[in-house]
């Protein structure tokens, strides 16, 4: 009890300390309140002046512009191969030779037929070979001769019928052999002009130019064997070694000239549209990091094709190559740059709003937002940018730190 009433007096003679505590308190709650705003926090971004682009950004494929492909002509093995694959090699250089036994025995006997049947077509133009030309003159010979001894005699009996030295039979025996003499006369003589019926000189006609065609063949088939490099350029693909056997058809080699080659790009459909002949490409390697290769659009699709899960327009552009480091067939990055200005004001395409299909953007000045349009031209997924409404160095509103709304004459307060 006697501490209780010491407790009472303690405090009843110290109350100055809790009137002291309450006021230091009260002050620094009215503090608090009086520092409270409603300014939202807000991240922006100046308005600068630099370069923009739009681009198409996709992938493509190289391929060689002057190419050459070898393929075996028949059956046959590989006799040498006297290049590698990654071989420079010099126009007309011998680079794979294959067995050729067949074909030159193919074009020997075209060659024979060539022959048999240039004369065959010779003695049609002359009617026949040489013994059948002098047989047929002696046989032609001898009939006229038999025929005019039969017009002697028949007009010897005939005088004689008229004496009565002579009968009416052998008269008529008499112009009888006279008519046979003059028929083999005529038929050796249309035998000398027309020996060969027209049917005849079709098929020895045809046989030559059958003959002319298989040695044909057959010369192109030898050459074909023999495969030299038709200009400079780099051999990039070689399947074959010495001693294999090749079917007709199957690949032997591959070389192009690779200072220049094509790149093929695949542009999703609803990019195509913005495709102009010209346009500047941008060719990079995963393999080369950095490398860039230029070029233009040189052709705009002319259809849309699926190519593998997308629907694609296939463009093309011609790229330099003169250290050889794009090779045929790799895939590349191809960037495609529809539309670029230098020196113009941009803003982060963040930045920018839509009202009716009319841009905008929230100027920020003395902590207050306001809003203010403006006119685009180029934007890409990063920038924009305003060819009016806003100068060079102001301050326009990105986003609000807590996500709330952006609206004009909103207070703000400057984060970032």
């Amino acid at each position: 009890m006697a501490q209780n009433g010491r407790n009472v007096g303690f405090f009843a003679r110290r109350q100055w300390i809790l009137w002291a505590a309450g006021l230091i308190i009260a002050v620094i709650l009215l503090g608090s309140f009086a520092s409270r705003d409603d300014s939202v926090s807000i991240i922006t971004a100046t308005v600068t002046r630099g370069n923009i682009r739009s681009v198409i950004s996709t992938n493509g494929k190289v391929e060689p512009i002057n190419n050459f492909e070898s393929h075996a002509p028949v059956g046959t093995t590989v006799k040498q191969v006297l290049v590698k694959e990654g071989d420079h090699v010099k126009k007309g250089q011998l680079l794979v030779e294959l067995d050729d036994a067949t074909a030159r025995s193919q074009a020997a006997q075209a060659l024979a037929q060539i022959r048999a049947s240039e004369a065959d077509v010779n003695s049609i133009e002359h009617g026949g070979t040489k013994e059948e030309l002098l047989t047929l003159q002696a046989q032609l010979v001898k009939a006229k001769a038999d025929r005019d001894a039969a017009q002697r005699n028949f007009d010897a009996l005939t005088t004689l019928q008229q004496t009565g030295a002579a009968s009416p039979g052998e008269v008529r025996a008499a112009q009888a052999q006279l008519a046979t003499a003059e028929a083999q006369v005529k038929l050796l003589e249309s035998k000398q002009s027309e020996r060969y019926s027209q049917p005849e000189i079709s098929s020895v006609q045809a046989r030559q130019s059958q003959a002319q065609s298989a040695y044909s063949a057959a010369q192109d088939v030898l050459r074909q064997l023999v495969i030299r490099a038709p200009f400079d350029g780099v051999v990039y693909s070689l399947p074959v070694k010495p001693g294999t056997w090749v079917n007709p058809g199957d690949l032997i080699l591959q070389a192009a000239d690779l200072s220049k080659v094509l790149v093929r790009a695949y542009v999703d459909e609803p990019d195509v549209a913005r495709l102009v002949p010209g346009q500047k490409i941008e060719v990079t390697w995963d393999a080369m990091p950095g490398r860039i290769w230029n070029g233009n659009v040189s052709s705009i699709p002319a259809a849309v094709k699926l190519h593998g899960t997308r629907n694609v327009g296939e463009t093309t552009c011609v790229v330099p190559n003169k250290d050889l480091k794009l090779l045929p067939n790799i895939n590349v990055g191809v960037t495609i740059v529809t539309k670029e200005d230098d020196g113009v004001l941009t803003v982060p395409r963040e930045a920018l709003r839509m009202d009716d299909g009319k841009p905008y953007v929230f100027l920020v000045a003395n902590n207050q937002l306001a809003r203010r349009n403006v006119e685009t031209s180029i934007s890409n997924l990063t920038q924009a940018e305003i060819t009016s409404g806003v100068e060079e160095g102001a301050r326009v509103a990105l986003s609000a730190v807590n996500s709330k709304p952006l609206s004009n004459h909103l207070s703000v307060k400057v984060v970032q």
